[in-house]
């Protein structure tokens, strides 16, 4: 299947968790003839959720990609997980993509995801528009909805669909463009067409004038033809609808049921005419100076693309989702090349995707995305390109929150360890929120992630597949030490005598403390030649190298200058070496007069809750030494910004979930160092002495 740049739109489906986003996918699919007939989460069947993890726990875990046809358009899905431990899934549709479905529950209106996830749009300045999903569920209320989204967002809300009834009385849903009824029928059968009943006719009248003001507001010559003749047709209302859109301007407003199939006809009518196609639209690139500029997607010129996913099939092996931006990618004749790693490949086969099932495609042209299968040069966050010595740039990389969560790891035996690295680093290619390593101060193998649910999830895949038992526990917290005066001027002489040549090395050196998160600052404070130049070498890393060992409790010290004042060698017997030991004597003899502290690492936190439970989350905070430092109130949700020992943070993840019956988030990122003193050290400094 070929496809044109001019016929493509491309659309994330995201949302809070369980708004429908994954049946939405299955309706889109099965009105559009790609499927027989759509599948409950339940069933196990959904052309999205086709992971084992996925099926087992009937959650998206993963971005899934799905193709389909309307009115002669090529519509890419991107169908986004919900949780916020799989906010890195979300971003990548992000990126992939032109414009976004925010899907709302018809009971719940906005929340804590979503707000997230708008704001995320918002940075990126996306086009987005709204659906109502669950009208016919119990408590659905769509006036108080919309209602809710514009407490909650500073937005121009437009409603372009209403229903008609809702919960038990939802009977489906009139398109105000259009002033027609789409009867809703069984989800299996497809919504029906007909006249506006007489019941509704009324509120319909309301609504429409409402979008045709709203429509008029999107163009000039529209607005002179709305107080000219006092309305807009069909085709005037879809082309202010269009123009808002484009512009970020306005956010349309769908609504309908996911279970009944409602809404469907009409939303596949809006994408397919009305949402931004990719031609013309700008993608970031920073050039060979480093400086950032913007790239217009077009079918013109050499082959441009970059990597915005990547996934391990067991059958098809390593996937590359990628996203056209210039020219056109020609199976079989195209040679790209990945300028970070300077290694070029023809590219053999191109597929389209519709869920687990691959489509081989000729080509991908300018803003299509596609998947290039068992590529040795590709990556996520790659760039590539047909003609690197005319386009010497690379593409902005995925913009991929900090983990949050943190566990210390280890196995029974080496055969298991030996797995489960070999696992780890095929995850960490897929999932760049999930990170593995391993801390030589603390002497752990770490694996950190969004949430105790992201580690947990990929443990318990790693152990069912590998047949491998993984212990946790929470790891020990990265602590520093620093000096807090100067030490004054202390000497050290390195003196050995053997059969042959000797070791001899002789320094004075004073320590003092240095600006916090400088690390490191070194004076050559010399005259005089009193030691050779090609020994200052060795006197620098013998001092790195001592305060790499730390000093009160193995941690490594930092924020420490050093002025080199004076020294003495020896004709014959000194030495680099000799000098290196040298300088390690004479810092460990400063740090006994300088007044060695712990340093604590503190976080950045940005906590998300419901009003409701603030006054808790704040003397929680409280509690765990943490110091607030702003608030910021999104209707009856709340933003809290506070600064808190990392120590204190380390199971937050599971506390928050505690506090808010699983509804508050929060997000993490490292801010500073700070001096630890009095029990609180004792226990740490006393606690290291355990670590071999």
């Amino acid at each position: 299947m070929s496809v044109t740049s001019t016929d493509l739109r491309n659309i994330a489906i995201v949302g809070h968790n369980g708004t429908g986003k994954t049946s939405l996918m299955e309706q889109l699919l099965y009105y559009a003839g790609v499927i027989s007939k759509p599948e409950t989460i339940e069933s196990g069947k959904t052309i999205s959720d086709f992971t084992e993890e996925e099926i087992k726990r009937l959650i998206s875990v993963h971005t899934s990609l799905a193709h389909l046809k309307w009115d002669d358009k090529h519509l890419n899905f991107l169908d986004t997980p919900g949780y916020a431990g799989f906010i890195g899934e979300a971003i990548c549709g992000f990126r992939a993509t032109e414009a976004s479905i925010m899907m709302v529950d018809a009971k719940d209106g906005a929340q804590i995801e979503t707000i997230k996830l708008w704001r995320r749009l918002d940075n990126r300045n996306k086009p987005r528009a709204v659906f109502i999903n669950k009208m016919d569920c119990e408590r659905a209320n769509y006036t108080r909805v919309i209602n809710d989204l514009r407490e909650h967002f500073d937005a121009t809300f437009v409603p372009t669909f209403i229903p008609m009834g809702q919960d038990k009385e939802f009977k489906g849903i009139i398109n105000l463009i259009e002033n027609k009824a789409y009867f809703a029928n069984d989800g299996i059968e497809k919504e029906t067409i007909g006249e506006i009943p007489e019941e509704y006719k009324e509120i319909e009248a309301k609504y429409r004038e409402q979008l045709i003001e709203y429509a008029a507001e999107g163009d000039d010559e529209l607005i002179e033809k709305y107080f000219s003749e006092g309305t807009l047709d069909a085709h005037d209302i879809r082309v202010g609808l269009k123009k808002g859109l484009f512009n970020n301007r306005v956010v349309p407003v769908f609504c309908g049921s996911t279970l009944k199939g409602s809404g469907i006809t009409s939303l596949l009518n809006f994408i397919a005419h009305n949402f931004p196609k990719p031609l013309g639209q700008v993608e970031w690139i920073t050039n060979k100076k480093g400086e950032q500029e913007d790239l217009i997607i077009s079918d013109k010129g050499d082959a441009t693309a970059y990597v915005f996913k990547t996934t391990i099939d067991q059958y098809s092996g390593k996937l590359s989702y990628i996203k056209v931006a210039t020219g056109c990618i020609v199976a079989g004749e195209t040679e790209l090349t990945n300028p970070k790693i300077n290694k070029k490949e023809r590219v053999s086969k191109l597929y389209r995707a519709v869920g687990k099932k691959l489509i081989e495609t000729p080509f991908l042209s300018a803003g299509d995305i596609g998947i290039i299968a068992k590529s040795s040069i590709c990556e996520t966050n790659c760039t590539l390109l047909e003609n690197p010595n005319k386009n010497n740039f690379t593409f902005k990389p995925l913009s991929i929150p900090e983990p949050i969560y943190a566990l210390a790891i280890n196995t029974e035996d080496k055969k298991s360890e030996d797995k489960l690295n070999d696992y780890l680093h095929k995850v960490a290619e897929e999932d760049l929120t999930f990170k593995t390593g391993f801390n030589k101060e603390t002497k752990e193998s770490i694996v950190k992630g969004m949430g105790d649910v992201h580690l947990q999830l990929i443990l318990d895949t790693v152990c069912e597949k590998q047949k491998i038992i993984i212990h946790t526990k929470l790891p020990k917290v990265a602590y520093r030490e620093t000096i807090t005066k100067k030490s004054g001027i202390v000497e050290y002489a390195h003196k050995k005598q053997s059969g042959g040549h000797g070791q001899y090395g002789k320094v004075l050196i004073e320590a003092y403390p240095i600006e916090r998160g400088k690390k490191y600052e070194f004076i050559n404070s010399i005259k005089g030649g009193s030691v050779s130049k090609g020994y200052i070498p060795g006197i620098e890393k013998g001092l790195i190298e001592r305060m790499s060992e730390g000093y009160l409790a193995k941690y490594p010290l930092v924020d420490i200058g050093i002025n080199l004042i004076d020294g003495k060698e020896h004709p014959v017997d000194s030495s680099e070496m000799a000098f290196k030991l040298a300088a390690k004597g004479a810092l460990e003899a400063a740090l006994e007069k300088a007044n060695v502290t712990l340093l604590e690492p503190y976080m950045e936190v940005h906590v998300f809750v419901d009003n409701k439970y603030l006054g808790d989350i704040l003397s929680d905070l409280s509690s765990k030494r943490g110091r607030v430092s702003g608030q910021q109130e999104f209707g009856r949700l709340q933003e809290v910004i506070a600064t808190v020992p990392q120590s204190e943070m380390l199971n937050y993840a599971i506390d928050l979930k505690s506090m808010t019956s699983g509804t508050g988030s929060f997000e993490l990122e490292f801010s500073h160092y700070e001096p630890l003193s009095g029990r609180a050290s004792d226990l740490v400094i006393a606690d290291s002495k355990n670590i071999e």
